[in-house]
């Protein structure tokens, strides 16, 4: 499934809008920080969905010197969404891929003192990043989100919690670790 593709369409599901508009829509969400989307591959999406068939240029309109397509989902780009959105909904949460779990099978590489002020940096990283869940759940709580979107607001901040909880116990186990 490509996610981009998936975004794109359902940003189009609402009404006909311009790539920047869609772009603008997805670092106001904050869609970035956790979906799988790269912000360079909205205008790729763009063109191999117009060529594709599942959206066509609806209007063009001048904005200063740049000359932009405005897009609407077609019918087949609602069916193709619609698929996507089943097939979304049968993988699993998370990935169990990690660069951190490669990186742990190597630890030994790296002097213990520096490995844990690197662990460190990422426990604090991870920290920041829960507070601003934390915070934008209760922002974009007091507009009246549903239930199930509380819910992933809720999945999110427990897995970053749990990773916390890892990462100051990889810390633990180094420094309780007799040295060589």
């Amino acid at each position: 499934m490509n996610a981009t593709n998936l975004i794109v369409l359902g940003f189009l599901r609402m009404r006909p809008m311009h790539g920047y508009e869609i772009q603008q829509l997805i670092q106001q969400s904050r869609m970035d920080d956790w979906a799988n989307l790269l912000s360079g591959s909205i205008y790729y999406a763009l063109g191999k969905l117009e060529q594709d068939g599942l959206i066509r240029a609806e209007a063009e309109v001048r904005t200063g010197n740049r000359l932009r397509k405005i897009y609407a989902i077609t019918d087949e780009g609602e069916a193709q969404f619609r698929e996507m959105v089943r097939e979304a909904l049968t993988l699993s949460p998370h990935s169990m891929k990690s660069d951190l779990a490669l990186g742990l099978a190597w630890i030994d590489a790296v002097p213990r003192e520096e490995a844990i002020r690197m662990l460190e940096r990422n426990l604090e990283q991870v920290e920041r990043t829960r507070e601003q869940w934390l915070v934008g759940r209760e922002i974009k709580g007091s507009y009246g989100l549903s239930p199930i979107v509380m819910a992933a607001f809720d999945n999110a901040i427990g897995v970053l919690e749990l990773d916390i909880a890892y990462l100051k116990r990889l810390i633990a186990l180094l420094r309780e670790e007799p040295t060589d």
